[in-house]
């Protein structure tokens, strides 16, 4: 199967630049899964299509404002540094610009001397390794410094912060937010936990990685990168039962879906406690273990995020529904709207 068989034409309008005052008031393109049927609602609305007996599947890492200006310390020149992931206590790999102003032993001003950071190593493909340097709790002077990492199609500023982060973000270590999560409210999840729909949460930190395009013309020679993972037992026990019962899991958002299905793969089918790396690459032909239904937001033509979605359908279902979306003019990416891969329904749960 060929990357091009995921292409599709996106006006560059589309692609929306600022969340919505309302999280719910997204529009919200429901799919059945088996039929490709779609209609159009608000996200508002994605309570009617939950079932008691479900559980909903929300990854609750929590982005890391991991982007920092600075100055060199001997010469004055602006560097910017993203942090990527800690490697070691206060040891942090980062892309920085412009990278070749960098070399080992440079040290990197931020706020004023706030905190300082030292570049001890360089890595093949351009990034670098800093040493922290600072009094204090790190996470909190982060957050006085750090601006969010937006995704590199959104140009522009966001004044708060908090809405690139869901409402249930927890676990820091994002370089980008899960965005299907994003559409939830407090109030939402409270009414959905009313209708006795469980309500999961597992952990994968989002690497840049899934903002980079793919390269190859065959999917079989593409390489997927690599994101942490971790489930609880008390997430694998309450899936787990979901199953047993009848009920469907319904996974929010991609990250959530290959958590789920790196662990039922790992275990035979069957989730439990677990945390590591996955590098798992999901396309049209791939066998589910868990994920019945997929809560999701609109993604980047021929990207791996595509090929996922239309794993759990097919790729024609998908392509239609993308192709209506742009018709209707849907909001697309990040901030924009969302769509349901709907599972048979299983009737009342027992």
């Amino acid at each position: 199967m060929n990357v091009a068989d995921f292409d599709f034409h996106l006006p560059e309008g589309l692609i929306a630049q600022t969340p919505l005052e309302d999280r719910t008031s997204s529009r919200l393109l429901v799919m059945n899964k088996e039929t490709g049927a779609t209609e159009h609602r608000h996200f508002r609305d994605i309570i009617e299509y939950l079932e008691a007996g479900d559980t909903l599947v929300l990854n609750d890492t929590r982005v890391l404002p991991a982007r920092m200006m600075g100055v060199k310390e001997d010469t004055g020149a602006h560097i910017e540094v993203l942090l990527l992931k800690q490697i070691e206590d206060d040891v942090w790999e980062t892309l920085v610009k412009p990278a070749k102003k960098v070399k080992v032993g440079t040290v990197v001003s931020f706020g004023d001397g706030l905190l300082k950071a030292e570049c001890t190593g360089i890595l093949d493909h351009g990034g670098r390794h800093f040493k922290m340097i600072y009094d204090g709790i790190f996470y909190e002077i982060l957050d006085e410094l750090g601006e969010m990492p937006l995704p590199p199609y959104i140009r522009e500023k966001l004044d708060d912060q908090d809405r690139y982060q869901t409402v249930f973000a927890k676990e820091r270590g994002s370089a980008a937010a899960p965005t299907a999560g994003l559409h939830f409210t407090e109030t939402l999840l409270e009414e959905i936990r009313a209708k006795g729909v469980g309500i999961a949460f597992i952990t994968l930190h989002v690497g840049l990685g899934t903002f980079r395009p793919v390269s190859v013309d065959s999917i079989d020679d593409h390489e997927m990168h690599s994101e942490f993972y971790r489930i609880t037992q008390e997430t694998a026990d309450l899936l787990n039962n979901t199953k047993e019962r009848g009920g469907r899991v319904i996974s929010v958002g991609t990250t959530s879906t290959r958590t789920l299905e790196t662990v039922a793969k790992k275990f035979g089918g069957k989730l439990q406690e677990d945390s590591g790396w996955t590098d798992i690459f999901i396309f049209p032909g791939y066998e589910w273990a868990c994920v019945d239904g997929l809560i999701t937001n609109f993604h980047l033509p021929k990207s791996t995020l595509v090929m996922l979605v239309s794993a759990l359908s097919s790729r024609e279902s998908i392509m239609n529904a993308y192709h209506e979306a742009v018709e209707l003019e849907y909001r697309f990416f990040s901030f924009g709207d969302a769509m349901f891969i709907q599972p048979p329904t299983k009737g009342e749960y027992e």
